[in-house]
C-alpha cells in the first residue's frame, strides 16, 4: 500500500510538456534568430528543445517548481519543414512539424487590418484571391479577440493556430495574407503573419499600462487599473460607481416631457430610421438625442406582451413604451430585443421614446429597415422603419466624459495585455499597423500616443530598430473641397507624425477611400504600398519606391504661394486639384493651382489676398490630384511659409 501510494504521488508530479498556443504544427520562425520556447513541464525536470536544422539548435534547462521553464535556440536561414521536438524525459514529448523558417510580421489594429478575404463582404477581386491562395510558403497566424487587465503569457488563437495559406483560411486578415503572399513572391522565401487585430478599438487599448501613463487623459482610467490591483472585479465596481456619478450629472443636462406622448412642438423634427444620424439629419453630431415613434396597434394585440426589435443603436439606448422604460443596452454593433408587458400595450396609438447617446462617429439606428419591427404576441409584426421623431437634448462636449466601459475591447491596456505581450516571445522581423478611425477626434492626444504605443512594442520585443509600416486612413465621409477643421484629416497628421521615430514608415491611403464605406475594398493595393515600404526599408531594394514625394517648402509671393516638393509631381488627369490657402487670419478658401516646374505648384486664391499657408488633401474625404511618378499619392499635408 505504501509503494503504492508513493508512486501515485510521483505520477501526480508528472505534466504533459505544454507550450503556447500560439507554438503549433507549421509554423514559421523568424530566420537567423534566436527563438523563445516556453512553456511548463514536469516540475523539476530537464527540458529539452531541439530543432533539426541544424545541430547547434538545441537547448537544455530545468523546469521550476511550478513546471515553468523557457528556452532559447538559434533559427536558421529560411528554408525547411523542420521539426522541433520538446521533452521533459517523462512521458510523450512535444512534436511541432511542418516547421519554415523564413520571414514572420506582426499586423495589428482596427477593422480594416482585421477585414478578412471573405467573410464580411467583398474584397476587391475576393473570387481569383480564395481560389489562387494554396500556399504552403505563406503561413497564417489568427490571434482570438480577447481583453485582460493584466499582461497574459499565453494567447488564444484560431484556425487551430498556424496554417498553410489555403482557401478554406481565407477569413483572414486580407491586407496581411496579400502582403505576405507578395512578399513571399518577391524574397522567394517562406513569409509568415500574425493577425491580432479587433474592429473598432482604439490605440490605447493596444498601448502598455507604463506608456499610456505620459498621455494626457487617460488619468482616470490608470487610476482606476492601480487602485483595482488590476483586477476584473475591482475595476468593474469602479466602472459601476462612475456610471452612477456620470447619470447624476447627466439627467442635469437633459430635456423633460412625458415620454407616454408624442410631442410635436417646435424643437422636434424628423430623421429617417434606421440611418446614422451623421448620413442624414446631425451631421458630425455626437451626444443625446430624444427620438419617438407612434405605432398603432390593433384592438386584437391590446393587453397581450409584444416585442420591439431594433437593429444596433450607436451606442447606448433607454427605451420606453408609454412613457415605463422597457429595456436598455450599450453597443454599437448590438441588435435590441425588448420585452413589453401586456398591460402596458392598448389599442391604437402607443409611444416609443427613445434616449439615444452617441460617443463618436455613427450615431442613432443603424442596421437594415427589415431588423426594426414590433412582434405581436400572435406572431404578427408591424414594421417600425420609417420617419420617427427627434430632438437634440446635448452635444456631448457639453457632458463629462462618460466612463469606459471595462467589459467591451477598448479599456487602456486590455489588447495588449491580451493579444500582443504573449506574443513577444516569438521573434518577428517588423510590424504592420492600420488603426485610427476610432481615435478620430482626439489628433492632439493620438500623435504621443501612437509613438508610444511604436517605442513599447519595439522595447517589448528588444528591437529599438524593428520596422514599424503604418497605413494612413483613407478618405471616408461626405466628399468636401474645403473643410480646414476636419478631424480626420487631423487624425492622419497625428499618424504621420510617428514617421519622426527611425524605421517607421507610412502607406497612404488617401486615395483609396470610399465616401459610402468605412471599410474600402482594394486591399491589394494598400498590401502593395506596403510591401513597398518593407522591400526597401527592411530587405534593402533601393530601386524600388515606396513613397510619393513630400512637401520640402512654402514660400509666400505677394498674393500668391509656392510650393516645392522633394522630387518631380504628376497632376492625375493633369488637373493639380487638392489645395486650400488661408491669410494671417486664417481664413481659407480653395486655392487654384498651376504647375511651377516639375517639382512645384503655384497657388492663389482672389478670396486670398496674401497667403502664408496651405493645406493639401485636407478634409474627411478630401479632392486630391497630386502623385509621384510611380503612382503613389502624395500624402495629405499643412504647412506654413518660411
Amino acid at each position: 500500500m505504501a509503494f503504492a501510494a508513493a508512486a501515485a504521488m510521483a505520477l501526480g508530479l508528472q505534466a504533459e510538456v505544454t507550450l503556447p498556443q500560439f507554438y503549433t504544427d507549421n509554423m514559421i520562425v523568424q530566420r537567423n534568430a534566436t527563438l523563445t520556447i516556453p512553456g511548463t513541464a514536469t516540475p523539476g525536470a530537464n527540458v529539452t528543445v531541439k530543432a533539426d536544422w541544424n545541430k547547434k539548435a538545441v537547448a537544455t534547462g530545468k523546469a521550476d517548481a511550478k513546471g515553468r521553464f523557457s528556452l532559447q535556440i538559434p533559427t536558421p536561414e529560411a528554408g525547411g519543414p523542420y521539426t522541433i521536438v520538446v521533452s521533459d524525459g517523462n512521458g510523450a514529448p512535444k512534436v511541432l512539424s511542418n516547421v519554415l523558417s523564413g520571414e514572420v510580421w506582426l499586423c495589428s489594429g482596427q477593422s480594416n487590418m482585421e477585414f478578412p478575404v471573405s467573410g464580411w463582404g467583398h474584397v476587391m477581386g475576393e473570387d481569383e484571391v480564395v481560389a489562387t491562395s494554396i500556399n504552403p510558403a505563406v503561413r497564417l497566424l489568427q490571434i482570438k479577440k480577447n481583453i485582460s487587465f493584466s499582461p497574459l503569457d499565453d494567447a488564444e488563437v484560431n484556425l487551430g493556430g498556424w496554417t498553410e495559406a489555403n482557401p478554406s483560411a481565407m477569413n483572414f486578415s486580407a491586407i496581411a495574407y496579400l502582403f505576405a503572399k507578395n512578399l513571399s513572391d518577391s524574397l522567394q522565401v517562406p513569409v509568415g503573419v500574425i493577425d491580432s487585430s479587433w474592429g473598432g478599438t482604439v490605440a490605447e487599448a493596444w498601448t502598455p499600462y507604463a506608456d499610456i501613463e505620459p498621455v494626457p487623459g487617460f488619468e482616470k482610467e490608470l487610476a482606476t487599473l492601480k487602485r483595482s490591483n488590476f483586477s476584473a472585479k475591482g475595476v468593474e465596481e469602479e466602472y459601476r460607481r462612475q456610471c452612477v456619478e456620470w447619470e447624476k450629472a447627466f439627467e442635469k443636462a437633459t430635456i423633460n416631457f412625458d415620454k407616454a406622448v408624442m410631442q410635436t412642438d417646435s424643437r422636434w423634427n424628423k430623421m429617417p430610421v434606421p440611418g446614422e444620424w451623421e448620413n442624414t439629419v446631425l451631421p458630425g453630431f455626437d451626444g443625446v438625442v430624444w427620438a419617438q415613434y407612434a405605432l398603432n396597434i390593433p384592438e386584437s394585440a391590446a393587453g397581450k406582451p409584444l416585442k420591439l426589435h431594433f437593429g444596433p443603436v450607436d451606442n447606448e439606448d433607454n427605451t420606453y413604451f408609454n412613457g415605463v422604460q422597457v429595456g436598455t443596452k450599450n453597443g454599437w454593433s448590438t441588435p435590441r430585443t425588448y420585452t413589453v408587458p401586456g398591460e402596458l400595450v392598448k389599442g391604437g396609438s402607443n409611444t416609443i421614446t427613445v434616449r439615444i447617446i452617441d460617443f463618436d462617429g455613427g450615431g442613432g439606428f443603424v442596421g437594415s429597415p427589415d431588423m426594426y419591427y414590433a412582434e405581436m404576441a400572435d406572431g404578427t409584426s408591424i414594421p417600425l422603419a420609417g420617419q420617427w421623431s427627434y430632438t437634440v437634448a446635448s452635444k456631448l462636449s457639453d457632458l463629462p466624459p462618460h466612463p469606459i466601459t471595462p467589459q467591451g475591447p477598448n479599456y487602456p491596456t486590455m489588447l495588449y495585455n491580451a493579444m500582443i505581450n504573449p506574443l513577444k516571445t516569438m521573434p518577428v522581423k517588423g510590424v504592420l499597423w492600420y488603426q485610427g478611425c476610432a481615435n478620430v477626434g482626439r489628433a492632439e492626444q493620438y500623435s504621443p500616443l501612437f509613438k508610444n504605443l511604436i517605442k513599447a512594442w519595439r522595447r517589448e520585443w528588444k528591437n529599438e530598430k524593428m520596422p514599424f509600416y503604418f497605413v494612413q486612413l483613407a478618405g471616408w465621409l461626405k466628399p468636401q473641397v474645403l473643410q480646414p477643421d476636419s478631424e480626420w484629416a487631423a487624425l492622419r497628421q497625428a499618424q504621420a507624425d510617428a514617421l519622426e521615430l527611425p524605421g517607421t514608415g507610412m502607406a497612404v491611403a488617401i486615395d483609396l477611400g470610399n465616401p459610402n464605406d468605412i471599410h474600402p475594398t482594394n486591399k491589394q493595393e494598400v498590401a502593395r504600398r506596403l510591401g513597398l515600404l518593407a522591400m526597401n526599408r527592411t530587405y534593402g531594394h533601393k530601386k524600388v519606391v515606396d513613397a510619393a514625394p513630400v512637401c520640402s517648402s512654402v514660400k509666400a509671393h505677394g498674393n500668391k504661394l509656392k510650393v516645392k516638393f522633394s522630387d518631380k509631381i504628376v497632376p492625375k488627369g493633369g488637373v493639380l486639384t487638392g489645395f486650400i490657402i488661408a491669410g494671417a487670419d486664417g481664413k481659407w478658401a480653395p486655392a487654384t493651382a498651376r504647375p511651377s516646374g516639375d517639382n512645384g505648384v503655384e497657388l492663389s486664391s482672389p478670396l486670398v489676398a496674401a497667403p502664408v499657408q496651405v493645406k493639401y488633401a485636407w478634409a474627411d474625404h478630401p479632392f486630391g490630384s497630386v502623385y509621384g511618378t510611380t503612382g503613389l499619392p502624395v500624402a495629405p499635408f499643412s504647412a506654413k511659409s518660411k
